[in-house]
């Protein structure tokens, strides 16, 4: 990657925005795309620079995704997920995740949430088995992480009282690929399940899912990886919401209302409400990135604390939640326009309400953090 990953970003952007009907339509990125994705090194942002990675400051990391965002959240979100993932060849021997993420040409691992497979023990490895569920990605992905419990004896093997899970990584060739992501929003993401059948995975290509100690001491492996993820996927609905915005602003410019007698901008209800929204775009970024960078700062100098955790948590949670607020405000206001297939507030107004359904924009965040900062006891893995 010659080009900065902002440039880079930048420079893709128009081309992205060109393919948007395309991606939502194939639900996937369409080959050239991902291809010119992957040789501008934006899947392996968080790999680690010692195994041919870019190992992206985090600051600019969670920037170059709100770009992509801006031109399409599929690809946004495709994008994060590759790139994030990437962050467990942080935690495995360096000749094994180079194998996997930098000698595989265009190597994207697509991964999948719960540990819903089997992995039994077996001579030098493991045969697992199951299907798989949320599996951003895996259409144009060289591998895909199969998450399982291991069985050993017939039973299921325990670590440090608990079962004991991993991912072992599949070259998708071995994987079938099920056709089950059927949804009005995020479309182009490709979320979709898939199965492992008896494959046989040896014992050095996987890792402990949770508890995996790294190997790697760069500040940006320090960040607990779901609230690298979060902060993706909030950088993704933000930038979607300033698309929306900025073309609600042009349509306001030129239509005049059915029964009306002045343009859009000409209402006082639409100007207050691109006032406030302008206003919630605005503070949900700033939120965003301040935290972002104090949370970067505090990985650099060394332990990230259980409160920069929390004040991350809140403020990802909050930037997708006003992301919605905006694009909501956006679409009742263009009327009828933004009604139809394929206009760009049609489409993320079905793309935001499918990202606020997602673990990372779970209303229950508040309420996490709210106990932590009142005092009471939470579950910190959430953070």
């Amino acid at each position: 990657m010659t080009a900065s990953p902002l440039d880079a970003a930048r420079k893709l952007a128009p081309r992205i925005r060109s393919a948007a009907d395309e991606i939502d339509a194939a639900r996937e990125l369409p080959r050239p795309l991902f291809e010119a994705l992957a040789d501008a090194g934006l899947f392996h942002l968080a790999v680690p620079r010692a195994i041919g990675g870019a190992e992206c400051d985090f600051p600019t990391y969670v920037e170059v995704i709100e770009e992509i965002g801006k031109a399409d959240a599929s690809t946004g979100w495709a994008v994060n997920q590759g790139a994030i993932f990437g962050t467990y060849a942080a935690r495995m021997p360096r000749e094994v995740a180079r194998a996997i993420w930098i000698e595989t040409p265009r190597s994207v691992v697509a991964n999948t949430p719960a540990a819903t497979a089997k992995a039994v023990v077996v001579p030098g490895g493991y045969r697992v088995t199951g299907r798989q569920g949320f599996s951003t990605g895996c259409r144009h992905a060289a591998w895909v992480a199969a998450h399982a419990q291991v069985i050993e004896n017939g039973r299921v093997r325990l670590e440090h009282g608990q079962p004991e899970a991993c991912y072992f990584f599949v070259p998708v060739a071995e994987a079938e690929l099920l056709d089950t992501w059927h949804v009005r929003g995020m479309r182009g993401t490709g979320t979709h399940h898939f199965a492992v059948t008896d494959v046989f995975v040896p014992a050095e290509r996987t890792v402990l899912s949770a508890t995996a100690q790294l190997l790697e001491e760069g500040p940006l492996y320090k960040i607990p990886r779901t609230l690298a993820f979060a902060s993706g996927d909030a950088a993704v609905a933000l930038g979607m919401a300033r698309a929306c915005l900025d073309t609600f602003v042009e349509l306001a410019g030129a239509k005049t209302p059915r029964a009306m007698q002045a343009l859009l901008r000409d209402q006082s209800m639409v100007q207050v409400s691109v006032g406030q929204a302008e206003a919630a775009l605005r503070s949900g970024r700033a939120f965003l990135m301040e935290t972002v960078r104090d949370i970067w700062g505090e990985a650099t100098a060394g332990a990230v604390s259980l409160e920069r955790r929390a004040i991350l948590r809140l403020a990802t949670t909050h930037g997708i939640r006003l992301a919605a607020q905006v694009i909501d405000t956006v679409y009742n206001a263009a009327g009828a326009t933004a009604a139809y297939e394929g206009h760009l507030i049609q489409r993320h107004f079905q793309d935001i309400h499918v990202i606020t359904q997602h673990l990372q924009g779970r209303m229950a965040h508040y309420e996490l953090v709210g106990r932590h900062w009142l005092g009471l006891p939470i579950d910190q893995q959430k953070l």
